[in-house]
């Protein structure tokens, strides 16, 4: 009897572990310069409706290294496999982040630069034309302990970060907007953690801050898995088309 109940008791713990679902990645979404975390909400509520835990990081947008450290605490604390997402400067900081944590499965860009040891989010900017971000910013915000804050100006943000989206939203992110230190911008990536994991880009064919030219550079370089260029988009495109940004989230995710 007792062999009996032993030869139950393993297979209804068998059963029980087949029966359990495969446990999806935390999705850590990173926002860029100019943005903050609700730039991720269409995005969100589409992968919170499939299943997904997300977790929307608010980036510092202070420096490569200091972002990326914060970013990296961050993905330590999750016990979970991760698949880390950047936009624009956020790209830079995932790229830092990811390198030496075993639990990042995956990295996504979102209109974002994926820098090789040695390079700034400037210099990759400046590489093809098309980038239009430097006359539309305003004054340099003078910090207290040194180094300027950037922004973008109130009245041109539309046109030059966001113009394919409803110009009612677009008046509310302008006020929101995060400042990115100027320094961050220049400062030279130490890691490039895309060399050791796979990716997935994309990016809008108007893109007014980083040229789509750039992004296909990259993507290229870093061999990516799939690149989904959408014509039109800006570079807010994971605001102007969360679908097509959380359908590649959920690719990478999905991906062995």
């Amino acid at each position: 009897m007792k062999n009996l109940l032993a030869i139950m008791a393993v297979a209804l713990s068998a059963s029980s572990a087949i029966a359990q679902p495969t446990e999806k990645p935390t999705i850590v979404l990173v926002h860029g310069a100019f943005a903050d975390s609700s730039s991720w909400n269409g995005v969100t509520a589409i992968l919170k409706r499939d299943g997904y835990h997300v977790v929307a990081a608010a980036n510092p947008l202070r420096g490569v290294s200091a972002d990326a450290s914060y970013v990296a605490d961050l993905v330590s604390n999750i016990k979970s496999p991760v698949v880390l997402v950047g936009h624009s400067y956020g790209g830079s900081v995932i790229s830092e982040a990811a390198d030496g944590h075993l639990n990042v499965k995956a990295l996504v860009y979102v209109a974002a630069f994926a820098p090789d040891v040695g390079e700034s989010a400037a210099q990759l900017t400046g590489k093809y034309p098309g980038s239009t971000l430097s006359p539309t910013l305003a004054p340099p915000v003078a910090l207290s302990g040194g180094g300027n804050d950037l922004y973008i100006q109130q009245n041109r943000f539309r046109e030059q970060f966001a113009a394919d989206v409803p110009e009612k939203q677009t008046m509310l992110m302008s006020v929101a907007q995060r400042p990115v230190a100027e320094a961050a911008l220049n400062e030279v990536a130490t890691k490039a953690a895309w060399k050791r994991l796979p990716s997935w880009f994309v990016y809008g064919t108007k893109d007014k801050n980083i040229p789509a030219r750039t992004m296909a550079f990259m993507a290229s370089r870093a061999h990516s898995k799939q690149t989904v260029v959408v014509d039109g988009a800006s570079h807010v495109v994971m605001v102007s088309n969360p679908r097509a940004v959380a359908g590649l989230i959920e690719t990478a995710s999905a991906a062995k």
